[in-house]
């Protein structure tokens, strides 16, 4: 009987010991926690783009290609 009851004994802490290890880790990247520094930094730049003045860009017209003229090829039965 004590036999059985250390086998049980162990199977459950093994058990025990198997979902610590299986569970999902709960620590976050360095990229994700929040930088007040990095948040204020990106603030004034948006405040920035948004107070200056909207660029307008000519629209682009692809250029015309020219051709050179194709020469015909002579075919000479030089054989």
């Amino acid at each position: 009987m004590k036999r059985i009851c250390k086998g049980l004994f162990i199977a459950a802490g093994m058990a025990l010991v198997g979902q610590v290890l299986m569970a999902p880790a709960s620590a976050a990247p360095p990229t994700v926690t929040p930088s007040p520094g990095y948040d204020s930094r990106l603030q004034e730049q948006h405040a920035a783009r948004g107070s200056a003045a909207p660029v307008i860009d000519a629209p682009v017209v692809p250029a015309a290609k020219s051709r050179a003229p194709r020469l015909k090829r002579a075919h000479h039965d030089a054989h």
